[in-house]
């Protein structure tokens, strides 16, 4: 009967030993792996529609000629000309610019008969100079863009640029948006612990992911590098925000 006994003890005492290690690994992963180490990545975003504040429009006015003098002249002669245009139309001058002028000398190529070019033929020089206006006032500098071409019919050979829009209040706005991809992110992360029975504790990191800036009610899309749109007054500011949470 003893040696019965004995021969049941001997697995007891093993399983008790295998239960009593299994409680204390089981203690000691809970100690070295707190709550607090597990983590919730989620992305924020957030979107902002606003104005354009400035404008920036630039136009450029030539003239040809054999002697590069007369060139000169006569372009002299258009800038006063342009002066006067955008002087009536009430632009400060400390928001207009008048670029150096520039030169090219202009050649005609001489071919044989069979195509190949032999030479060249001095034609005379082209000068051209650019005017370009920033200002604030932008329903103004829009009317100028629009009606400077009536100097055409003045003899000034003018090329009118496509106006271009900026906002000079751009850090405060991606402060803002940053602050409201955050809050985003937060609320992302707060809906992923509730429904893990859990409860979401601290941000630990975030970083900026793309922010771009496009025109509002297009189809630009997001671009690797981030895109900054010029061409619309009326733009949208989007950025994402990579944001990790712990969990209590």
């Amino acid at each position: 009967m003893e040696a019965n006994s004995n021969r049941w003890l001997g697995p007891f005492f093993i399983a008790a030993a295998i239960v009593t290690t299994a409680v204390l690994f089981s203690g000691a992963w809970k100690k070295t792996h707190p709550t607090g180490d597990y983590m919730i990545s989620v992305t924020g975003s957030a979107n902002q529609d606003f104005q354009s504040d400035l404008i920036v429009w630039s136009s450029f006015y030539t003239r040809t000629a054999p002697v590069m003098k007369d060139a000169y002249e006569q372009l002299q002669h258009d800038e006063g000309i342009v002066k006067a245009f955008i002087t009536s139309k009430g632009v400060s001058d400390k928001d207009v610019v008048f670029s150096s002028v520039a030169i090219r000398r202009n050649y005609k190529k001489i071919y044989n008969k069979d195509g190949d070019e032999i030479n060249q033929e001095f034609q005379g020089f082209s000068l051209w100079q650019t005017v370009k206006i920033e200002s604030h006032d932008i329903d103004k500098i829009e009317q100028v863009s629009r009606e400077v071409t009536q100097l055409i019919a003045q003899g000034v050979e003018l090329n009118s640029q496509n106006p271009e829009y900026y906002y000079t209040k751009l850090a405060d706005l991606k402060i803002q948006m940053l602050a409201a991809a955050t809050a985003d992110a937060r609320t992302r992360a707060e809906k992923i612990a509730e429904n893990a029975k859990a409860t979401l504790g601290k941000l630990r990191e975030a970083s900026m992911g793309i922010f771009q800036i496009t025109a509002q009610n297009s189809d630009e899309g997001f671009k690797s590098g981030g895109a900054y749109n010029t061409s619309s007054k009326m733009k949208t500011a989007s950025v994402t925000l990579r944001a990790e949470f712990t969990v209590e």
